[in-house]
């Protein structure tokens, strides 16, 4: 069986015209805790005929590789100097703030903002963004069908997971190296003994619906 054509959705693009297209995704929507992180990446479109880099031939949604090869796909994406890349962090206290929605689509129009050059048309995971200051293509599953996409989803994860790492060292004892801010029962429980910290997010069930306990 062939393997899926992940460059299709760019050579569709291309073809009309657009040439600078970027992927966009984010990670950390649903943690209880940490920051929500967007990226945008630009990959050379040269690619779309050539193919991709052997570093690099293993791009793909990054919830479907384990966390050795998404690191590895990092690294190379980063080391890669025809790959424009831009990632934005919008942290727990702005979320709450806004809401996770608002703060996710703020996140991606930083992380656009800062490419350089700018693109001139985004591929975005999942629905449309009603605020996203380009051109835009909604791509349901994107990060699993584009290149691009995959590549922003790569970034995005493992920089959110490398925060919640350095957290852990700040905020010891809720064990965010290891679930990343994730609603798990062994969060729960440490939230039960120790309170909520400053990365949690106070805006969200069950920490919303516990505030006159916690933190009272």
């Amino acid at each position: 069986m062939a393997a899926p054509d992940l460059f299709f959705i760019e050579r569709e693009h291309y073809a009309r015209g657009l040439c600078a297209l970027a992927g966009v995704d984010e990670a950390g929507r649903g943690p209880l805790a940490g920051p929500v992180v967007a990226a945008a990446a630009v990959l050379p479109e040269e690619w779309a005929t050539d193919g991709v880099p052997d570093s690099l031939k293993r791009l793909n949604d990054s919830k479907q590789l384990s966390e050795p090869v998404r690191e590895e796909l990092y690294e190379a994406i980063q080391a890669n100097d025809t790959i424009i890349s831009a990632v934005a962090v919008v942290e727990a206290p702005v979320i709450d703030e806004i809401n996770i929605l608002q703060a996710t689509h703020r996140a991606m129009n930083q992380a656009l903002a800062g490419l350089e050059p700018h693109a001139e048309h985004a591929l975005v995971d999942g629905r449309p963004v009603p605020s996203l200051t380009l051109p835009q293509t909604a791509i349901v599953k994107g990060d699993a069908k584009s290149f691009s996409i995959a590549a922003a989803s790569i970034l995005a994860k493992v920089t959110r997971d490398r925060l919640m790492v350095q957290y852990d060292e700040q905020f010891p004892g809720y064990g965010f190296a290891g679930h990343k801010g994730y609603g798990t029962k062994a969060h729960l429980l440490a939230i039960e003994e120790l309170g909520a910290c400053p990365l949690h997010r106070l805006s969200f069930a069950p920490l919303k619906n516990n505030q006159p306990d916690l933190f009272g």
